[in-house]
């Protein structure tokens, strides 16, 4: 089955396009999704978690604290790796046993991993057959993030600066999306890329 591997930086619109692409029949492991379940009430994380960073680490309901992890390792780069070592293991671990699952199953044609920071981890890149890029200019990342999360500008940057560049994600590229206009304008950059994923993947192409 073709693996690809969606990305983008914040607020470009990786999951409308994901879901775009789940509605017209392609398996989707987002690995976002992935990181929330093992950090919630009872997830695999939980335990490793407290004890790196103490019960502070979670909320009321037993679930990790985002907001206060994301603003602890915003700051300290130690704090960021411990955190990573406990959580990007447990993705690769489910991410690994989800697409073995969907592989049995053979009821897809092709399969999508949504990775927010595909680009900068590195080794998804020579995982998946594909990357396929969603794309917009930093104007409009600023404008949709400020406007769903309620984010100041300077805050909206500072999350960019900590991401691969929007030059960087086009370079490895195999295919783009561009999502600097309306909602209507993907459909039919998803149509085109879901024939093209389809006959590529029925044809036995695995790797661009």
């Amino acid at each position: 089955m073709l693996e690809i591997g969606l990305t983008g930086g914040i607020g470009s619109g990786k999951t409308r396009v994901a879901d775009m692409f789940a509605a017209r029949g392609a398996a989707i492991i987002d690995t976002d999704l992935l990181a929330h379940e093992i950090t919630a009430p009872g997830g695999q994380a939980i335990p490793a978690l407290v004890e790196a960073f103490g019960p502070q680490c979670l909320r009321a309901d037993g679930a990790m604290d985002r907001d206060a992890m994301r603003a602890l390792v915003f700051a300290d780069p130690a704090a960021k790796a411990r955190l990573e070592g406990i959580t990007h293991p447990l993705i690769r671990e489910l991410t690994t046993s989800r697409a073995a699952e969907i592989a049995r199953a053979g009821e897809h044609p092709y399969l999508i991993y949504v990775v927010p920071l595909l680009v900068e981890s590195g080794a998804w890149i020579s995982r998946v057959g594909r990357v396929l890029v969603v794309d917009c200019s930093e104007d409009t990342q600023i404008a949709r993030v400020m406007s769903r999360n309620g984010f100041s500008r300077e805050q909206v940057l500072a999350i960019m600066a900590k991401q691969a560049t929007r030059a960087q994600r086009l370079a490895v590229a195999h295919d783009v999306i561009d999502n600097d206009g309306p909602v209507e304008a993907l459909t039919a950059q998803v149509d085109r890329l879901d024939q093209s994923y389809r006959a590529l993947s029925a044809a036995g192409i695995t790797q661009a």
